[in-house]
């Protein structure tokens, strides 16, 4: 596709005359590298995208301006195959630079995926509400229920969501008080990210066959109310997004499908901002949450450095940024009792790596959390969020006490060395 795109480019372009070659050509490609340029910046300073792009991606970009200003500042002389090349140029060099960013995130790892999000397809074992509380007796796998959370406390406008009920919560009209774990997906991502992307339900599948059909509930939840809004997980001016992950949504759970109610049996987890937003929600709601697992998240909420941060992201007010800023509100909390962390990041990811070491685990640990830190081999895509997710599911799922899992007394130590 790259080799066609190039090709499709220096066919519009072609040889022509002296005219072409010396006087519109070059203005051509001025265009072209000044609104490249221009592209770049505006992203950088003006879309909130706080991740750094590859190069090749601008690269791209250019391939397909320089095709449109050959088109326009070259029409007159050009032939008619000349122009007819020319959508084919920026089709492919578009479709090129959507490829570099999706290898950057790991978003769609299949064509499949791609089709089945943005033609929003129904996932495998997908089942309303009404159809799940309608289903008794053994299943080798779990549900994927789609979910209407009322946003009666937040007001927050959220995309639907959902919830993962595993085998054994089928089993009998008693059902089970299972724990439960919110899930969180990354700053441009939807509520079913980590099933098609990550993996989880596949996850817990494999867990509940090694435990008589048991694991955690996941709630699969929307943290930011559009693929575009970066909430990172706090009630700021694009809505009050942490009241709806607090008190929307335990609430609803916990009703409609009779789970455990004890913060000691819930747990919240993510990857990227959903790894902040684990650390954040655990630390600010110890009433709510006795468990996190922080898969590559940062520090805290951010949208930049502080200064910008309480000014994007809290609409000005320094105080709710000293409120959710987990390092912060660690400093001056007391001791926390029975919490655990589980923290992971990649070895490519040095970052998020030395802020996990030197910053956050020694913080976690002063505060009485009891933490286990990893660092495995990969980088940061969700190809690595499902990896690391898998990792330490099951020690996620001893923590939150599901049944059939091994006792307290037999967990690893509570500060774990990194792997190689």
């Amino acid at each position: 596709m790259k080799a066609v795109a190039v090709l499709a480019l220096l066919a519009a372009i072609g040889w022509r005359d002296s005219g072409w070659r010396l006087r519109r050509l070059p203005i051509a490609l001025g265009v072209a590298v000044l609104l490249t340029v221009l592209s770049a910046l505006g992203v950088l300073y003006l879309s909130g995208v706080t991740d750094p792009l590859p190069v090749s991606l601008w690269i791209w970009l250019g391939v397909a301006i320089l095709a449109l200003a050959v088109l326009v500042v070259g029409w007159r002389g050009a032939r008619w195959w000349q122009r007819a090349t020319v959508p084919v140029a920026v089709l492919l060099a578009v479709a090129t630079g959507a490829n570099v960013i999706n290898q950057e995130t790991g978003y769609y790892p299949t064509v499949g995926d791609a089709i089945g999000e943005l033609s929003d397809q129904p996932l495998p074992s997908q089942i309303t509400v009404d159809q799940a509380k309608g289903i008794t007796g053994k299943t080798a796998t779990g549900r994927i229920v789609t979910v209407d959370i009322p946003n009666t406390v937040s007001g927050f406008a959220h995309r639907q969501e959902l919830v993962y009920l595993p085998p054994a919560w089928f089993r009998s009209k008693n059902r089970p008080k299972l724990p439960v774990v919110e899930m969180v997906g990354g700053e441009f991502s939807a509520p079913d990210n980590w099933v098609r992307i990550g993996n989880a339900a596949q996850t817990a599948d494999a867990y509940a066959r090694k435990h008589h059909g048991y694991a955690p509930v996941m709630v699969f939840v929307d943290p930011s109310g559009g693929f575009k809004v970066d909430t990172e997980c706090v009630n700021g001016p694009a809505g009050k997004a942490q009241d709806h992950l607090t008190k929307d949504v335990p609430p609803y759970v916990e009703t409609t499908f009779g789970t455990a109610t004890d913060p000691r049996k819930w747990g919240v987890a993510g990857w990227s901002m959903g790894g902040t937003c684990a650390l954040t929600m655990a630390v600010t709601h110890p009433d709510l949450f006795g468990h996190f697992l922080d898969i590559s998240g940062d520090l805290g909420p951010n949208t930049g450095d502080k200064q910008q941060t309480i000014a994007k992201l809290y609409g000005g007010d320094a105080a709710a940024w000293s409120a959710n800023d987990p390092l912060t509100v660690l400093a001056h909390h007391p001791k926390y009792r029975g919490m655990t962390a589980l923290l992971l990041a990649g070895d490519q990811e040095s970052r998020q790596t030395g802020q996990m070491k030197q910053q956050l685990e020694p913080a976690l640990h002063k505060a009485g959390i009891s933490t286990r830190v990893a660092v495995l081999p990969g980088k940061h895509v969700w190809q690595f969020a499902a990896t690391a997710f898998e990792h330490d599911f099951a020690m996620l799922a001893e923590q939150v006490g599901t049944p059939g899992s091994r006792p307290a007394a037999t967990q690893p130590p509570a500060v774990a060395p990194a792997l190689p």
